[in-house]
C-alpha cells in the first residue's frame, strides 16, 4: 500500500460552483489561504468559464490575482477553451486543467459538444500551453457511470484518458460523476485505463452519493493510484447529474489515511477549520438571501 497520497482540493472550484449562491471573493480567497495553511499543495481555485452559466465563478481573475502565492503551492484552474485559457494565463494561472467525458450524451449536457468536438477544442489550449509552460491536468466526468446513458464501457474511459494524456496532460482525473462506483468496479476500470496511462499518471475523483466514496480511495490505492481530489466537508456535485452528492470529503480523506500511516502533510485540525469557516459562510449567505425572499414576498 501507499506510503504517500497527494491531495488535489477542489472545494473551493468543484465545491463552491455547485452553491447556489455566490462567495464573495474575499471569502474564497481567506478559504485558499486556511487551506493552504492545513498544508495542502495542491488547491484548484477557480474556473475561467462563462458567468452566464457558472455564475459563482463570475470572479475568476479577481481570485487569482488576489491569492497570496506560497512556494511549493499550486493553484491550477478549469478551462474549457483557448479563449478560459488566454484569461487564465493573463490572470496568473501557472497551471490549467481541461474536461472530457466518458460518455457521449454528458457531453453534450455539461459543455454542449460531442466527445469528438471536445477534443478539438482543447487543441489549441494544448498548444498554448505548451509555448506558455503551462501544465495540463485532464479531468474524464462519468468514468463509473452517467446519468443519462447508465453503465460506461471502461473501454470508453481508457480511450478518452489515454487521448488526453498522449495530447499533453501530464496526469488524468478519473471522474466517478454521480458516485455510483463501487470497489470492484473501480478496481475494474482502472485496470483498464492502465493499459492507456499508466498509474503514477492517474488520479482519483469520487463522489460519495451512496457512501462508497472511500471505499473506491481504497480500491484505487491498491490498484496504484496516488493521487485523489477531494473537497472539504464534502463540498460539490454537478449540475448536470442530478441527484450525485459532493466529492469526497477532504477531512474524511485524511482521517482514514492517517490511520493507514499514509504520509499526506495535511494538518487535520486546520483542515477542519476550514471547513467550518466555509459551511458557516454559506451558511450566513444563505439565511441572508432567505430574508431577503421573504423581505420581498412581504
Amino acid at each position: 500500500m501507499a506510503e504517500k497520497v497527494r491531495i488535489v482540493e477542489v472545494g473551493a472550484r468543484d465545491g463552491l460552483q455547485n452553491e447556489p449562491q455566490i462567495v464573495p471573493t474575499e471569502t474564497k480567497l481567506q478559504f485558499i489561504e486556511q487551506l493552504a495553511d492545513a498544508g495542502l499543495k495542491t488547491i484548484e481555485a477557480a474556473a475561467f468559464v462563462s458567468p452566464k452559466w457558472v455564475p459563482q465563478m463570475a470572479d475568476h481573475a479577481e481570485v487569482m490575482r488576489g491569492l497570496q502565492q506560497r512556494e511549493g503551492v499550486n493553484y491550477p484552474v478549469l478551462v474549457p477553451n483557448l479563449r478560459g485559457f488566454e484569461a487564465a494565463v493573463g490572470a496568473g494561472a501557472t497551471e490549467v486543467a481541461v474536461f472530457a467525458a466518458a460518455s457521449e450524451t454528458f457531453s453534450q449536457k455539461n459543455i454542449n459538444c460531442s466527445i469528438e468536438e471536445s477534443f478539438a477544442r482543447f487543441a489549441p489550449v494544448l498548444e498554448a500551453a505548451r509555448a506558455a509552460r503551462v501544465r495540463v491536468r485532464g479531468y474524464v466526468s462519468c468514468v463509473l457511470g452517467c446519468p443519462y446513458e447508465g453503465a460506461v464501457d471502461p473501454a470508453r474511459v481508457a480511450d478518452v484518458a489515454g487521448r488526453l494524456y498522449d495530447a499533453g496532460c501530464y496526469e488524468i482525473s478519473l471522474g466517478d460523476t454521480i458516485g455510483v462506483g463501487t470497489p470492484n468496479r473501480t478496481k475494474t476500470m482502472i485496470a483498464t485505463v492502465v493499459a492507456r496511462v499508466s498509474a503514477d499518471s492517474l488520479a482519483g475523483h469520487f463522489h460519495d452519493t451512496y457512501g462508497q466514496a472511500l471505499a473506491n480511495v481504497y480500491a484505487a490505492m491498491e490498484a496504484n493510484v496516488r493521487v485523489f481530489d477531494a473537497s472539504v466537508s464534502g463540498l460539490g456535485g454537478c449540475p448536470y447529474a442530478p441527484g450525485a452528492a459532493g466529492n469526497v470529503a477532504t477531512e474524511d480523506l485524511v482521517y482514514m489515511l492517517n490511520g493507514m500511516d499514509v504520509e499526506t502533510g495535511v494538518d487535520l485540525d486546520r483542515l477542519i477549520a476550514a471547513g467550518a469557516f466555509i459551511c458557516g459562510k454559506l451558511a450566513r449567505e444563505t439565511q441572508s438571501r432567505v430574508a431577503r425572499a421573504r423581505g420581498k414576498a412581504c
